[in-house]
């Protein structure tokens, strides 16, 4: 009989998982150095497979989630940046729940009695803001100068945030954070997190964005309060619907939701950071 796969103590199959990460990472650092406004195709990819793995598992659960008005106005959400910026991707957004909530409401017919019609349109609302809107403010990053080294601060930033408190933690982590949401979470890992975070944005904003340090500070901040807070929204999706993982596209991490959770809020926050101070 084969071995099982090797895990950490955080649960991770750490070679995959590190083999997965060094190539999405290197084909982000890619494109945002030779074709940034390729970060335009990579998140319309990105979103529906997200958008897809979180409606499968609702739909496990027995949602009934119109998936082709989230499929389509996620990409609309997107592109309408490309000559509208901001308001391309609030058109875009409110046309979605629009018809999604029409979609939803007819979806069985003229006659028929639409059921759990508020809990399901409640989970589209959620699913919409949480992944396309989301992922479209690390799109509207690349518009604003300097583009590409705005995107490399939310990364590089979120990324040190996982390592350092991914490291802290197993090293160690005692005292539990949240364990009703997450029970590996722990306060050292969040001080991992901060250190690794905030540095990483002070060096990133400096020497990527020739911006002053300190605006490395906040952002830094921002981005692990709102990328820790990210990962605990989806640890909570996710013990509602009793399962582990949203997928298993990225062997080491799950789905593809899995691996950018933290990131989505993170880049509204970097939009947000970067937008007023950088």
């Amino acid at each position: 009989m084969a071995d099982a796969p090797k895990t950490s103590r955080a649960g991770r199959n750490l070679p995959a998982a590190f083999a997965v990460g060094a190539a999405l990472g290197g084909t982000v650092i890619v494109i945002l150095v030779f074709q940034p406004k390729l970060w335009l195709v990579v998140l319309a990819l990105a979103i529906p497979i997200a958008t897809y793995e979180v409606t499968r598992r609702l739909s496990e659960a027995g949602y009934l989630i119109p998936i082709v008005p989230l499929l389509v106005g996620g990409q609309a959400m997107l592109w309408l940046t490309w000559p509208y910026r901001e308001a391309g991707a609030l058109g875009g957004y409110a046309v979605t729940i629009v018809v999604a909530m029409i979609w939803r409401l007819l979806g069985r017919g003229l006659t028929a009695q639409p059921v759990n019609y508020l809990r399901d349109i409640s989970a589209t609302v959620l699913l919409a803001t949480w992944i396309p809107l989301f992922a479209t403010f690390s799109g509207l990053l690349i518009y604003q100068q300097n583009g590409a080294a705005r995107v490399f601060c939310l990364m590089l930033t979120v990324v040190s945030s996982d390592i350092g408190g991914y490291t802290a933690g197993v090293l160690f982590g005692k005292h539990l954070m949240v364990p009703a949401i997450s029970p590996k979470k722990s306060w050292e890992g969040l001080g991992g997190s901060l250190v690794f975070g905030i540095t990483a944005s002070v060096l990133a904003v400096a020497f990527l964005l020739h911006k002053p340090g300190w605006v490395g500070v906040p952002l830094g901040l921002m981005l692990v309060i709102t990328g820790t807070l990210g990962d605990l929204v989806e640890s909570q999706v996710k013990r509602d619907l009793g399962i582990k993982d949203m997928g298993t596209l990225l062997p080491g991490h799950g789905g593809l939701m899995d691996r950018i959770d933290a990131m989505l809020p993170s880049a509204v926050a970097a939009w947000v950071v970067l937008t007023l101070l950088a």
